[in-house]
């Protein structure tokens, strides 16, 4: 035990060192400031004798809570070292009550004596009490994951698998990656610590729900590391559009109404506890781009009463802002390019899936048995797309189901083959529901052929059904459904439990019949694609609804949360809140399932001429629509890279849907319309696993292209899918990428084969030197090659080496980023070798690379001999006055050099004025940049005279 005496930490046994009593004392203002609840240690007292009635009301004539404390205090103490040790046992039973004492008590590594553990402790405390309920039931609610059909149940910790979560600041610049769940609700990556809303974004499936559930059950369990959080309360944000516009709640309704309701008539108690300590309440809203309702956001009322009854989207709105319960915190999932205001955030995270990593882990927990485990690594392997598509957690879940249900009924099934595109994903997951129906008893044999067909045509009906209803929840902007709308599509209580369709929980207290959704969004948006085409009775032009609805809206169509101080509490009836971006699946799908490739098998459930005509309508909508919008995409034109496109977030759409489509001639419109010499697709949200669709356009396009895919998700199994469209790539530009060295051996083979590329972007991804070695191939071999980005990976001074050497044989390279990678003075001397005498290199980084003087000093003796080099980054490095004589000479005799950034290094008043007096001796360079070396403002004030030396 540890025991706080005089600042100092001294290790000390609870018996021998120091007594029960004596410690009670030198924690006593402690205890003082932690101890909120008086009732429950004065029942408990009461109850085992430690304290009589007399003692008692002498403790409740204290006015305060603190000095009830010290009476307390004083009255155990006297009681003797018994009475102290059965204090702190109830510290430690009742643990919520106490929580704030709980790391202390893990500090003095209390543990109960065995005499003290035979006595009773009775939780009396209302706020414990609820605590403790909302644990139970909160873990009860996510010990079980959504499954295939309401029967069936699956443990969350058997399945649950981590993805990357990538911390994000202000500017949507990546920060690195969370190591730990835990780090979600930590300091790490704050960019506003006035904001109490934790933004987690990703695309559909990408495990937005289930990391809320795994939060939740971590909180249940005691296993966050945040234990000062009493409360914690959950919600679907869909719930929001199930209330009436005249409803009206107020903040306590909303709490234990829809969440878990007080105990023993403590609800009074326990809401003014948590009005008095928000700091202890942790929300999380789950699914913001799923709200469907009507609010005018230019006129949002401020609602900061928390008794005040008014309409339920403000609330949450009010809430997120912080205008309401101040000081709790929030999380809130919404998918990515949801538009919320960074003033409400705190901070920001985005899922990027699995990693390779991720989904090894994945599939070991999916498959137990060695030989299916292998086989599915085996056919993952062998396509990229497919293993593109699976590096988001909802498709490989329905891929790895899909497998082991279809491989127990069948003897010859595998997953689907290499050109597998999302709707075939679905489709199967579909064809598992549907086999239910017809599927044989266990232990009996399998069937020795699988046949799809067969499977859809014996299901059509229970399909239209479902796909009905999908497409009655999308036309009125719904996501659950009352029992009257399901049986009113044709379904019947036996039909929900195939799969498509799950209970939710109620959001009332009323005893109304339970309500329905679909197992997930996206899911929806297929069955409601899929009745636009089984529909015959519909006309052909309505097939494209959705594509006419997206096309009215603007690509971002998400409130900002920003309340206004309007005091109207009614909505009005501007619709900010619905999002299109389960339309823009829904067309997808239809692209999908209109496709040739599935023509077999719908031909058996929709007449074949029909199916002709509704394919014509499509292919003619999307030949048109694109030539509409690449004719409108902005074109600038540069000296250097020709005319360059950045392209608008729908064209991403227009490709998957191309790509879903399989159309040639549509693909083929689209190359030959994109006339730019370069396009740029950076923050685009590309994910590996529309690498394909790119490619599949990419690929007929006959003249050369620049292609600027920073910052996405593109992985390493993106790269493999876009290894085709490489031989026209004059820019490879695959920055913030999460790529790795599997990537470069695909870069390396395709690039040195066609030695077009002119640029090459890898910065801040996972690259090591076995990589470095390969770039170094390509920097050597590829001869028109002039910028390379690579700072931000994993390079060491091995690294360096490769890439210094094949620098300094190349006499095109004239730029070279290697800023953040520890490539240490082993490699600035290497640096230095390339820099001697080089033709071409103008503008070079070697910042924040551990370079010290003696990699310093390498570098400007190289620098004699050089006369092109430009632009010398040497920022964030270990350069001190040891140096600052050399780089006065270089200063002197190089007159090529005109910026050198010398910021953050460890230079003093005596190194600059080195520096300083070399200048007069060179006209040509035009800043030295000294921001951040160890000057004060007034050692700064010395070299006023002399502007090129820059310390701000």
């Amino acid at each position: 035990m540890y025991v706080d005496l005089g600042g100092e930490e001294t290790p000390l046994k609870l018996k021998s060192s120091v007594s029960t009593v004596q410690l009670l004392t030198l924690h006593r203002e402690l205890l003082v400031s932690h101890v909120k609840s008086t009732q429950c240690i004065l029942d408990n007292l009461l109850l085992n004798g430690f304290l009589c009635n007399e003692d008692a009301e002498i403790i409740l004539r204290s006015a305060t809570k603190t000095d009830q404390v010290r009476k307390i205090l004083e009255l155990v103490q006297s009681k003797g070292e018994q009475a102290c040790e059965y204090l702190l046992y109830i510290f430690y039973k009742v643990y919520d009550a106490y929580i704030d004492l709980q790391p202390w008590l893990k500090e003095i590594n209390y543990q109960p004596p065995d005499v003290i553990r035979d006595l009773p402790v009775e939780n009396t405390d209302p706020i414990s009490r609820y605590c403790e309920k909302m644990r139970l039931e909160l873990g009860r609610d996510t010990r079980f994951i959504a499954s295939y059909a309401q029967r069936e149940e699956t443990l969350l910790e058997e399945v649950y698998t981590d993805t990357l979560m990538e911390l994000l600041n202000d500017r949507n610049e990546s920060l690195g990656h969370l190591e730990s769940l835990e780090q979600l609700l930590g300091d790490q990556g704050v960019f506003n610590p006035q904001a109490e809303t934790v933004l987690v974004t990703g695309d559909a499936g990408v495990g937005k729900s289930i990391l809320l559930q795994k939060l939740q059950r971590m909180w249940s369990k005691r296993e966050l590391e945040q234990t000062d959080t009493l409360f914690f309360f959950k919600f679907r944000c869909r719930m929001f559009s199930t209330f009436k516009k005249t409803d009206e709640i107020s903040l306590r309704d909303l709490l234990f109404k829809y969440n878990c309701y007080p105990d023993l008539d403590a609800d009074n108690e326990v809401f003014n506890y948590i009005l008095r300590f928000p700091q202890k309440v942790l929300f999380t809203f789950d699914g913001y781009d799923e709200i469907q309702g009507d609010l005018d956001i230019e006129s949002v009322p401020e609602v900061v009463s928390p008794r005040e009854r008014t309409y339920p989207l403000l609330l949450l709105i009010n809430l997120l802002c912080g205008k309401l319960l101040k000081g709790s915190r929030k999380v809130l999932t919404a998918r990515e390019g949801t538009d919320i205001q960074n003033r409400v955030i705190r901070k920001r995270v985005i899922l990027r899936g699995f990693s390779p990593a991720h989904l090894q882990s994945y599939t070991n927990l999916h498959f137990k048995q060695p030989e299916h485990r292998a086989l599915v690594s085996v056919q993952l392997d062998a396509s990229p797309h497919l293993y593109g598509l699976c590096s988001i957690p909802l498709f490989c879940w329905i891929v790895f189901k899909s497998f082991k249900h279809l491989h127990s009924v069948y003897d010859d099934f595998e997953l689907p083959d290499a050109c597998v595109t999302l709707t075939n994903i679905f489709l199967l997951l579909s064809e598992v529901f549907l086999s239910r129906l017809s599927a044989p008893p266990p232990g009996l044999l399998k069937r020795s052929t699988r046949c799809p067909t067969e499977t859809f045509r014996s299901g059509l009906k229970l399909l239209t059904a479902f796909s009905k209803l999908a497409l009655l929840g999308m036309e009125k902007g719904g996501f659950v459904f009352d029992q009257e709308e399901v049986f009113s599509c044709g379904l019947t209580e036996d039909d929900l439990q195939v799969g498509f369709l799950r209970p939710v929980s109620q959001y009332d207290v009323c005893g109304s019949p339970a309500n329905f959704e679909f197992l997930h969004l996206t899911l929806q948006s297929f069955l409601a694609a899929f009745s636009l085409v089984l529909d015959e009775k519909l006309a052909l032009i309505s097939i494209l609804k959705f594509f006419t609805e997206c096309s009215r809206k603007k690509n971002s169509c998400f409130p900002c949360v920003v309340p206004c101080n309007d005091r109207s509490s009614k909505p009005s009836g501007k619709d900010v809140f619905k999002t299109n971006e389960h339309l823009q699946f829904a067309n997808l799908f239809l692209c999908g399932l209109l496709s040739k490739a599935n023509a077999a098998l719908l031909e058996h459930m929709v007449p074949p001429g029909l199916l002709k005509k509704k394919r014509a309508v499509l292919k003619a909508y999307l030949s048109t629509s694109v030539r509409s919008h690449l004719r409108g995409l902005p074109l600038h034109s540069t000296e250097q890279e020709g005319s360059k496109v950045h392209v608008l977030p729908n064209f991403l759409w227009m490709l998957r849907c191309i790509f879903e489509s399989g159309s040639k001639e549509v693909a083929q419109v689209t190359a030959k319309g994109i006339t730019a010499d370069y396009i740029k697709l950076s923050y685009c949200n590309v994910f590996s696993g529309d690498c394909s669709a790119l490619n599949f356009v990419l690929q007929h396009r006959k003249k050369r292209l620049g292609v600027d895919m920073d910052n996405n998700n593109i992985s390493d199994y993106g790269v493999k899918q876009l290894r085709p469209s490489f031989s026209n790539m004059t820019v490879v530009r695959l920055c913030v990428n999460q790529i790795s060295d599997s990537s470069i051996e695909v870069l390396a083979e395709e690039l040195i084969k066609h030695k077009v590329v002119e640029v090459l972007g890898l910065y801040n991804n996972q690259i090591t030197d076995i990589g470095a070695k390969l770039i170094a191939q390509i920097i050597e071999e590829c001869h028109k090659l002039r910028i390379v980005k690579l700072g931000s990976n994993k390079f060491t001074s091995v690294g360096g080496r490769y890439l210094a050497s094949a620098i300094q044989k190349s006499k095109s390279v004239f730029e070279v980023g290697m800023w953040g990678n520890p490539i240490g003075d082993e490699g600035a001397k290497a640096f230095a070798e390339a820099l001697r005498s080089h033709p071409s290199l103008t503008n070079l980084s070697l910042s924040a690379n551990g370079i010290t003087s003696e990699g310093g000093k390498s570098l400007t003796q190289a620098l004699k001999d050089n006369t092109v080099l430009r632009i010398f980054w040497l920022v964030q490095n270990e350069l001190s006055d040891d140096v600052a004589p050399d780089m006065a000479n270089v200063i002197r005799s190089n007159k090529g050099l005109t910026h050198l950034w010398l910021i953050n290094n460890r230079f003093t008043v005596d190194g600059i004025r080195h520096l300083s007096e070399a200048l007069p001796h060179n006209t040509s360079l035009k800043e030295i940049c000294l921001k951040g070396n160890c000057l004060s403002e007034e050692e700064e004030q010395l070299f006023e005279s002399e502007r090129r030396l820059r310390f701000h």
